[in-house]
């Protein structure tokens, strides 16, 4: 047996990934999928292989554990694993190569946060949260949220697009609203629609006018970068209409059409 070594970063072989991408998805999976996760009775069949596929290797790699006396079921991981690797489909992935552990909590959960006012004094704060990605490998979730956006899909909130699409941005080492592209060419022109947009949005926000895109995406361009993705497959053709520039980015760099489904 001859056993590949990179020093100073584990990997995780190809042929390991393939074959649980080949093992059979279960009726009771599909099932569930067709009657739980709204987005999924929308895709084309080669989509719904495609998606099949990934969760079988998303569940195989990642760890999900329960906070809160919470007991991870399997409806749990499957609700979670489909919308992220929603996120996957028809591009190169490295299957979230950062993350290791998805944390769960029953409801939404409170953190510390430091603070700065105006006159640069500092103090802690406690944050209600529906969900975090950190860049060490973990997103926390609430089930309660994540459950309540799965079942209005359409309405252009997820948690799990939001906090998935963190760990995309982060690929390329910051979290900064631009992920991991093709060429160079491809950040030229990234830069150029991403900055414009997201001007406009802060704008629109600042005056209160309705937008596709939620607010929230106003607070920084990576933030912009995770509400425009929700927007982008929740509500493919009002987000169309209204950043047509955007969309076609979007489209671009996750490989898929949703206004299409």
């Amino acid at each position: 047996m001859i056993i590949a070594i990179i020093i100073g970063k584990p990997i995780v072989n190809d042929w390991r990934r393939e074959r649980w991408r080949r093992q059979p998805f279960s009726k009771r999976w599909q099932q569930f999928l067709e009657q739980n996760v709204p987005i999924y009775r929308c895709l084309p069949s080669l989509l719904k292989q495609q998606l099949q596929n990934h969760i079988q290797v998303f569940l195989a790699e990642k760890q999900f554990i329960g906070c809160g006396e919470l007991v991870i079921t399997e409806e749990i991981k499957l609700t979670i694993a489909a919308q992220a690797c929603l996120l996957l489909l028809n591009r190169k992935t490295w299957y979230y190569k950062d993350l290791s552990v998805i944390l769960v909590y029953p409801t939404a959960f409170i953190v510390p946060r430091e603070v700065q006012d105006n006159a640069g004094v500092h103090s802690q704060e406690r944050q209600v949260l529906e969900g975090e990605s950190w860049a060490m490998g973990k997103i926390i979730l609430s089930w309660e949220d994540v459950k309540q956006d799965t079942d209005s899909f359409g309405s252009g909130a997820n948690v799990v697009l939001h906090e998935f699409a963190h760990q995309l941005d982060h690929e390329q080492g910051d979290t900064n609203g631009v992920p991991l592209l093709d060429n160079k060419a491809s950040y030229i022109t990234w830069a150029k629609v991403f900055s414009q947009t997201y001007q406009q949005h802060c704008n629109k926000a600042a005056r209160g006018e309705s937008t596709v895109i939620d607010y929230y995406g106003a607070k920084n361009p990576a933030e912009f970068f995770a509400v425009a993705t929700e927007a982008f497959f929740e509500r493919p053709l009002l987000l169309k209409n209204e950043y047509n520039q955007l969309y076609e980015q979007l489209c671009h760099y996750y490989r898929v059409d949703p206004s299409e489904w």
